[in-house]
C-alpha cells in the first residue's frame, strides 16, 4: 500500500477577533476577542470532519518517505482524472486517524478597503477544537505562534508535530503549529515578486521571456517564449505550473529572490517565503511557506484599501503603495479571472447535488462556452453555470492549490450591488488534499474534471460567507 504522510481535515476555524477600530484611530495594539471567532469556530466544528476517508493511510510500523524528497506540484487535469478513478476504490481507505492541521484567517474590510476586524484560528491534533491566535491590532500580526515547517511524515508519525522552525526566536511561543504546505497558493508570492520588480523597472510585463530550463523538469515543461504578462495570467487563472516555473526562473535571472523574501519580512509578513527553488529551471517549490494571517495581509495589500493598512513591529506604515496602482489592478483582475472555482467555492459544478455550493461566486465569462459549460485549459466541467451566475451574490478574486496533502484557497470576496453586503478576505490552508474524500462521494463522469476535495470545504466556505454577510 502506498504510504502517505497522513493529513486530517482542518476543522475549527475560530477566528481571532482582533476587532480593529477604523485604521486612523486604531492606536491600542492589544489583541482582544470578538464574537466572530466563536461563531466561526462553531460553524467549523459543526462540519464533523471525522468521517473523511484517507485513501493512503499510514501503515502501522511503516517508514514514510520524507516530505523533502518529494515534489509538490498541482497535477494536470489528465493526471487528476486518472487519480480520481483510482481514488474511488474506497476499500483501501480508512477514516482520518487524527485531527487535521488547518490555518484559517479572515480580514473583514470596511467600505474603504481598510481592515475592520481580523481573525485567525489554528486546528491540529494538539488543538482539536481550534485555538484562536491573538492578533496585534496595528500590525495584524502575532508573536504567539511557533510555526513549524510542514512534513508529511512528521504529521503522520509524530502526532502532527513538526520539528523545524519557520521563524527564529519563537521557541517560547504558547502555540506550536505545523503550517500546511500552501501548494499553488504560493503563486501569490511569485506574482507579488514579479510585480514589485516590474514596478522597479526591472521587468517589462509586455516583453517576451525566453524560458530555457536546464535541466528540464517534467512539471515545468520545456523551452517556451511567451509574454511575461501571459505567464502571469496562466500561473494564476489556470494554475499552470510551466508558467510558474518560468516566472520563478525569471526572478532568479535577476538574482532577486533574496530581495523578494526580505521584502515580505520588511512588510511584516515574515512567514511568507519561497526558498530552495532551482535557478536554472524554477522548479522544486517545497521550500515555500505561508501562514494564513500573512497571506491575508498580502491580499489586503493587493486589494488596496486607503490609508495605513498595518504598521510593522519596526514601525513601518504599510500602504497599498507597496505596489503601483497598475500592478494592483492587474493582480486583482487576474485573480478575478480564476478558472478553478472548486474549494471554498464550487460554482464550476453548478447544480450538482455533490459537491454542495460554497461561496456563491460568479464564474468569469472567459471560461464559459456557448452551452454554459466551463473549460479551463484541459479541465472540462460538465455543468451549465449560467443559472448559478444569475444567482451569484459575490465576486471571488482568489487562488486555489491542491496536492495530495494540501487543500488551500485564498482570496477577496466582494458582494454585488443589491446583494447582502460583505467585503472580506478569506484564507484556508489545510492538509486535507486530493488523497482525502467523503465516504459518500459519487464517481465523477468520464472525461470531466474531478471533485478534488471533501465537500466540507465548500460547506465551510458557505458558512463563512453567511457569517460575514450577517455581521
Amino acid at each position: 500500500m502506498k504510504l502517505k504522510r497522513f493529513t486530517v481535515l482542518c476543522t475549527a476555524l475560530t477566528l481571532t477577533g482582533a476587532a480593529l477600530a477604523p485604521v486612523a484611530s486604531a492606536q491600542n495594539d492589544e489583541a482582544y476577542g470578538n464574537p466572530l471567532a466563536e461563531r466561526l469556530r462553531e460553524a467549523i466544528a459543526a462540519q464533523n470532519f471525522k468521517d473523511v476517508i484517507d485513501l493512503t493511510p499510514p501503515e502501522e510500523g511503516g517508514t514514510a518517505r520524507a516530505f523533502s524528497e518529494n515534489e509538490k506540484y498541482d497535477q494536470s487535469p489528465a493526471e487528476l482524472m486518472n487519480r480520481a478513478r483510482a481514488r474511488m476504490a474506497l476499500a483501501a481507505g480508512k477514516p482520518l486517524h487524527q485531527t487535521p492541521n488547518m490555518d484559517a484567517a479572515i480580514i473583514e474590510l470596511d467600505p474603504f478597503g481598510r481592515p475592520k476586524s481580523v481573525a485567525n484560528v489554528l486546528l491540529s491534533p494538539q488543538y482539536p477544537n481550534g485555538v484562536v491566535v491573538p492578533v496585534k491590532n496595528k500590525g495584524l500580526s502575532t508573536d504567539k505562534v511557533r510555526y513549524r515547517w510542514w512534513d508529511d511524515t512528521e504529521w503522520d508519525v509524530n502526532g502532527g508535530k513538526g520539528t523545524r522552525d519557520v521563524l527564529a526566536g519563537r521557541e517560547n511561543a504558547p502555540i506550536d503549529f505545523s503550517s500546511p504546505y500552501p501548494a499553488s497558493v504560493l503563486k501569490l508570492m511569485v506574482g507579488f515578486g514579479v510585480l514589485r520588480l516590474a514596478d522597479a523597472g526591472r521587468i517589462d510585463l509586455d516583453a517576451d521571456y525566453n524560458y530555457n530550463p536546464n535541466p528540464v523538469r517534467p512539471a515545468c515543461g520545456g523551452p517556451t517564449v511567451k509574454k511575461i504578462r501571459q505567464h502571469f495570467d496562466e500561473m494564476i487563472t489556470k494554475s499552470q505550473n510551466e508558467s510558474t516555473c518560468a516566472l520563478i526562473k525569471l526572478i532568479h535571472d535577476l538574482k532577486a529572490w533574496d530581495e523578494v523574501n526580505q521584502t515580505f519580512v520588511d512588510l511584516g509578513m515574515p512567514t511568507l517565503m519561497v526558498t530552495g527553488t532551482i535557478p536554472e529551471n524554477g522548479g522544486r517549490w517545497i521550500g515555500s511557506n505561508m501562514s494564513g494571517l500573512d497571506t491575508a495581509k498580502l491580499l489586503l495589500l493587493i486589494n488596496g484599501g486607503g490609508g495605513v493598512l498595518w504598521t510593522t513591529d519596526k514601525g513601518k506604515a504599510v500602504t497599498r503603495n507597496e505596489l503601483l496602482p497598475t500592478s494592483r489592478k492587474f493582480f486583482q483582475d487576474t485573480l478575478l479571472g480564476q478558472g478553478h472555482n472548486e474549494m471554498l467555492s464550487t460554482s464550476n459544478w453548478c447544480g450538482r447535488d455533490y459537491p454542495v455550493q460554497g461561496i456563491p461566486q460568479q464564474v468569469p465569462a472567459r471560461w464559459i462556452k456557448a452551452d454554459g459549460t466551463v473549460t479551463v485549459g484541459d479541465a472540462v466541467y460538465d455543468r451549465d453555470v449560467r443559472p448559478c451566475n444569475e444567482a451569484a451574490e459575490v465576486s471571488f478574486a482568489h487562488k486555489t492549490g491542491w496536492v495530495d496533502t494540501t487543500g488551500s484557497d485564498a482570496g477577496i470576496v466582494k458582494s454585488f450591488r443589491g446583494k447582502d453586503k460583505r467585503n472580506y478576505i478569506v484564507v484556508v490552508f489545510c492538509n486535507l488534499g486530493t488523497d482525502y474524500v467523503d465516504a459518500d462521494r459519487p464517481a465523477d463522469p468520464p472525461g470531466v474534471f474531478p471533485v478534488l476535495y471533501t465537500q466540507k470545504y465548500a460547506k465551510l466556505g458557505k458558512a463563512i460567507d453567511n457569517i460575514m454577510k450577517n455581521l
